[in-house]
């Protein structure tokens, strides 16, 4: 027996065997012994959204010869779609508002105010209206009222191949049979065709809103890249009145989009970061950078542009625009926020165009138990003002006789003094100005966040002093 046993242990498979045994034995244990796995937490008012998908291609067959063609097709099947034409999104103005520190009430919108960017719409409508939901607004006498200018594809189609060119009408070529055959639910292509570059360009506006938005890794933003949002699971649209606020146009929030709104409690363990809510806006911690992947416009000087001497470079240098400075993985700045901005209106006097005209400065302050601390992408600029009047100025810069074609900052003035109803002194100038962008998009992983020693180490990236504490408030008591 004792040879038996001896033999049978010198041949291979009785080794193999009897390892295998011992190894499939310890692997049993260890997952009864292993710990169960936590399940996936999500924010206590998430919840997935399934959205059925009807295939438009089995009843859209006839080609469509005009864009208008297209939108009645839409409507004969949607007529509630026509709510669109209330929104902001077709009329470029939102709804009666006070600004604070005015009195009275008025409405604003893409169509009336200033930025620091492309500077103004009116007069600009060749180039411009490539991002209004509609077709053919040229100039004042574009009739809101027609619905069939109302352009349904640049938030349905599906194909990427539709392009909105001047006047927001499509591009010559465009297959408008495949774009109407392609609609579904918005895409983050369809959103941020217009939103990852306004201002002329990739990035220009939104530091946390860029084209690689589209598909990013969740590092990028968790939202998407991990859970795969939509911008429209956030943005909903009730009435095809998309929510959220751009501050860069509006002055509140009441129609705004908050983290709140999903995680409905707090989600930390530990108690003493739930302490910093009061203080503190979920995106302070959240979004620790932002323009990680693609550079975002930080700076742009309209003084020098028309140099025929310098080469042309989208993020130095364009004839047509002037001289940029360009910043990525850029850290926000910090300031006290309630969900309010003033606004500078168009006829404004400014004080020393040296010294920063804040287009739309946030409101609130230590005091303000209202507000929170927020992370801003701040864009600095050198733009064209009246230095006769003493007003920031919209010129025409697109299409015939404007700034582009000719390099005449004068004649630009003249145009855009017509365009906009604004008396123009003849004295050109270019003047400091600041606007600020708060930042909510590019929401990194948790374990991604700010720890306490960015805040709270040296170097600290918060300047405790400009916020209003004596110090940092670890050390010398916070807000009371």
């Amino acid at each position: 027996m004792a040879e038996r046993l001896r033999l049978h242990l010198h041949r291979p498979w009785i080794i193999g065997a009897a390892v295998a045994l011992v190894s499939a034995a310890g692997v049993a244990m260890a997952l009864a012994f292993k710990a169960p796995e936590e399940p996936a937490r999500h924010a206590a008012g998430y919840a997935k959204r399934v959205r059925p998908h009807f295939d438009h291609a089995a009843v859209i067959t006839e080609k469509f010869e005009t864009p208008q063609a297209v939108t009645r097709a839409c409507l004969g099947c949607h007529p509630d779609a026509r709510k669109v034409m209330k929104t902001s999104h077709w009329l470029w103005l939102g709804d009666e508002v006070q600004i604070p520190g005015r009195t009275g009430t008025t409405r604003i919108g893409k169509r009336n105010v200033l930025n620091n960017f492309c500077i103004a719409t009116r007069g600009n409508e060749r180039s411009c209206m490539k991002c209004h939901a509609g077709y053919g607004w040229a100039d004042d006498s574009f009739d809101f009222s027609k619905e069939e200018n109302v352009d349904c594809l640049v938030c349905h189609e599906h194909t990427n191949a539709y392009v909105k060119g001047t006047y927001g009408l499509p591009q010559p070529g465009t297959d408008l049979l495949a774009a109407a055959r392609s609609v579904g639910t918005p895409q983050r292509e369809n959103c941020l065709g217009c939103h990852a570059f306004g201002g002329g360009g990739q990035a220009v506006k939104h530091g946390d809103l860029d084209s690689s938005l589209a598909h990013p890794f969740e590092e990028e933003d968790v939202h998407i890249g991990r859970h795969g949002f939509l911008c429209v699971d956030c943005h909903t649209a009730p009435d095809h009145a998309i929510r959220g606020r751009a501050f860069s146009v509006s002055v509140e929030d009441s129609h705004g989009v908050a983290c709140a709104d999903c995680h409905t409690k707090p989600e930390h363990q530990d108690a003493r970061i739930n302490a910093h809510l009061a203080t503190l806006a979920c995106q302070t911690c959240h979004i620790p950078t932002f323009a990680g992947k693609l550079p975002t416009k930080a700076f742009w000087d309209w003084s020098k542009a028309g140099d025929a001497t310098r080469k042309d470079d989208a993020h130095h240098y364009l004839k047509i625009k002037g001289e940029f400075v360009y910043e990525q993985d850029a850290v926000p700045e910090y300031r006290w926020f309630n969900g309010t901005v003033g606004r500078y209106l168009l006829g404004d006097r400014i004080e020393d165009p040296e010294k920063p005209t804040v287009l739309n400065p946030p409101r609130g302050g230590i005091d303000d138990k209202t507000a929170r601390i927020w992370p801003f992408k701040v864009h600095r600029g050198k733009q064209p003002y009246d230095a006769g009047n003493m007003y920031l100025f919209p010129p025409v810069t697109g299409g015939k006789d404007g700034y582009w074609t000719n390099f005449d900052w004068n004649q630009a003035f003249t145009l855009g003094a017509k365009a906009s109803g604004i008396a123009y002194s003849g004295r050109v100038g270019f003047a400091r100005t600041d606007m600020y962008w708060p930042l909510s998009h590019m929401v990194a992983p948790k374990e991604k966040a700010l720890t306490c020693f960015d805040c709270h180490g040296e170097p600290s990236r918060m300047d405790w002093k400009a916020l209003g504490y004596a110090g940092d408030p670890i050390k010398t008591g916070g807000r009371r």
